[in-house]
């Protein structure tokens, strides 16, 4: 048999500050997405870390990419027309976004600029880009 894992008590780290949900906003993601129970205030996926254990997710709905530092205080890095979804730091500091909308992103987060890595290959678009991952040897896979 197996031994009875631990029981851990979960706590709060962090909460999107009131200052930060939107409401009443109607965009691609959440006429196409939401219809019995109205827009979100915002849908937070692709969690990553970078060297200064600063958290960063992504809102989906609304096309933000916040940072969350070691306090649990939210900034917006970026805002963009986008879906972001997935979200990876490569070892060499740029970091990744799986747009829904677009395909695959890099952000630079002291700029907060964003821009296109990979959208259109053969002149196709991607349809519905979620996640990402890097290997071990930094070859990009993503779904």
């Amino acid at each position: 048999m197996y031994v009875m894992p631990a029981t851990v008590q979960a706590k709060v780290f962090a909460r999107l500050p009131d200052s930060l949900r939107i409401q009443n906003k109607s965009t691609e993601w959440t006429r196409n997405r939401v219809v019995q129970h109205g827009a979100p205030t915002s849908f937070l996926e692709g969690p990553a870390i970078d060297r200064a254990g600063n958290l960063y997710c992504t809102d989906i709905p609304y096309g933000r990419i916040f940072r969350v530092n070691p306090n649990g205080q939210f900034d917006v890095v970026a805002e963009y027309d986008g879906e972001p979804n997935g979200m990876k730091i490569h070892k060499d500091g740029r970091f990744f976004i799986a747009d829904h909308k677009h395909g695959l992103m890099v952000l630079d987060p002291d700029s907060g600029k964003v821009e296109p890595y990979f959208i259109r290959p053969y002149a196709e678009r991607f349809k519905g880009v979620n996640d990402l991952v890097f290997a071990g040897n930094g070859d990009l896979y993503f779904t």
